[in-house]
């Protein structure tokens, strides 16, 4: 909750000055007793609503205790001098940061709101609830962002946000209940995060947006579209790119990258989950900060997320990732994520039309530059992207030593929406398929139809060796060749999915658009 004045309860504060002085002032230097000085914490901050399993405990010693490892077959578990060296200089170091955070929240509310728009209005970009049907942005620091994240160590370890949700479903617990080698590797992308955070703070910015397609049809920008809206595009179909090996994080066009999400966001990043979006929050675990703002998306609305950086090169933790993108103007590294949550084992129903029309304008939701803040621009050129939100410089206790007060105005230029877009296409592959249960030859021409209405000029698509999409690049070919506009494709998508659905026909869309390639192959 805001307030005139934000800081711990002296509880935690001497828990925290007893962490930073190390092992031999806190007595913690092990697992078990970093659980039980979490415990505690928790305890003072009213956050345990319920008695945790024993094996969470386990858990914690389990990882970091050596002595636990003699009859586990797991090799990746950390070893006695990378324990000793946690509990010598990452934990104190963690325990510094969140000594810290009162003090930032403080500057970052003090300075967030101070961004005006063309017409000389506020922009709120101060962190709050972005609930759903509430089209807004918000800009962190990444210095903030390390801050919140480690703030956050007890939800990832001992997660009981949700009161109903089993505690089996901790990430730690589970290694001791039940090994699995993805939740350590999980658990890894975020140990390591620490430690890197724990000796160099990252001093980029970070935006989160929730983007909204009004339902009501009153405001000025693009509404909810209707199905005559796609019938009768005229827009062309953009270029269609296709990558049969590769990961859509590792593109290097500065194209939007699609994560695969669940409608939280996040979905069991923190938990057992383990499929594509959860695997992009391990690698940039900055996006887990998300998670505590972003309520539910609806059918009319995406997130995206400019700026994250990525600490880990494969979700098979091998080793440290430098992440070498440029800035834009406000500091913000050149990765965009847009998070969209496809049709959940959908069945026979995807191929009506009502639900081919929340899918592709969920995919348009999410590829369309709806807002403004994409816009953003510092006015003073000369002037330091890390100046738009002032870090106020603290001790170890939270007291402020001061701050810059030469803040940079941020304006919105004309046409900038275009300008910033034109190289800007979409990364991304067999969206709402696999787990989902989603169609992938429709989900491909819908994600297409999608990209090219938003203006967007490429969609690179990454196929991971589906053998569905074998024969992609003959059908984007045939389509292309044709010069079919979105209005065309979508047609015919929509001619197909009723005679699937009526049961006239049961062959793919590909197959059932190009009988002949097919029949050429057979």
């Amino acid at each position: 909750m805001r307030s005139s004045s934000l800081f711990w309860p002296s509880q935690v504060v001497e828990a925290l000055r007893d962490l930073e002085k190390g092992p031999l002032h806190s007595g913690v230097d092990s697992g078990e007793l970093l659980f039980l000085a979490i415990s505690d914490i928790r305890n003072s901050l009213g956050l345990s609503t319920q008695p945790l399993a024993p094996s969470v405990s386990q858990g914690y010693a389990f990882f970091f205790d050596e002595e636990m490892h003699a009859w586990a077959l797991p090799l990746l578990l950390m070893s006695g001098v990378k324990s000793s060296k946690w509990f010598e200089e990452v934990i104190p170091a963690l325990a510094n940061l969140l000594l810290r955070l009162p003090s930032l929240l403080e500057a970052h509310y003090q300075n967030a709101d101070m961004i005006v728009d063309g017409e000389g209005g506020v922009v709120r970009t101060g962190l709050r609830l972005l609930d759903s049907q509430e089209a807004g942005i918000v800009f962190l620091t990444q210095k903030l962002l390390s801050f919140i994240v480690v703030d956050s160590v007890a939800a990832i370890f001992i997660d009981n946000r949700e009161p109903n949700r089993e505690q089996k479903e901790v990430m730690i617990r589970s290694l001791y209940d039940d090994y699995s080698e993805k939740q350590e590797n999980k658990i890894w992308c975020i140990i390591h995060y620490f430690e890197r955070i724990s000796s160099d703070v990252p001093k980029g910015i970070v935006s989160f947006e929730r983007k909204v397609l009004p339902l009501d049809g009153n405001h000025l920008g693009i509404s909810y579209p209707n199905a005559n809206f796609w019938s009768t595009s005229v827009i062309p179909l953009c270029r269609f790119e296709i990558h049969n090996s590769g990961l859509i994080e590792d593109q290097s066009n500065e194209a939007v990258e699609v994560d695969f999400a669940n409608k939280f966001l996040g979905g069991g990043a923190l938990r057992r989950g383990c499929v594509q979006e959860e695997i992009r929050f391990m690698i940039s675990p900055e996006l887990i900060a998300g998670m505590l703002f972003l309520p539910s998306m609806a059918d009319n609305e995406a997130v995206e997320i400019v700026g994250v950086e990525r600490y880990a090169s494969s979700f098979r933790f091998s080793g440290d990732y430098v992440d070498r993108r440029d800035a834009d103007t406000l500091g913000r590294r050149k990765t965009r994520i847009v998070a969209i949550d496809a049709l959940c084992s959908p069945g026979m129903r995807q191929y009506r039309e009502k639900l081919l029309l929340r899918e592709i304008n969920k995919a348009f939701c999410g590829f369309l530059s709806v807002s403004k803040h994409h816009c953003l621009k510092p006015l003073r050129e000369t002037s330091s992207s890390s100046e738009l939100f002032d870090d106020v410089a603290s001790t170890s206790t939270g007291e402020s030593k001061g701050k810059s007060t030469d803040q940079v105005s941020v304006n919105f230029p004309k046409n900038c929406l275009m300008e910033q877009q034109d190289n800007i296409g979409v990364a991304t592959g067999n969206w709402g398929c696999g787990a989902f249960g989603g169609d992938p030859e429709v989900k491909t021409i819908i994600q297409w139809l999608a990209a090219s209405q938003a203006l967007r000029p490429f969609i690179s698509y990454y196929t991971f060796g589906m053998e569905a999409l074998q024969n992609l690049d003959q059908v984007v070919d045939w389509i292309s060749s044709h010069g079919w506009t979105v209005g065309d494709l979508w047609n015919m998508l929509v001619e197909y999915s009723t005679s699937r659905s009526n049961g006239d026909t049961h062959v793919g869309f590909f197959k059932w658009l190009l009988p002949s390639l097919y029949d050429h192959y057979s």
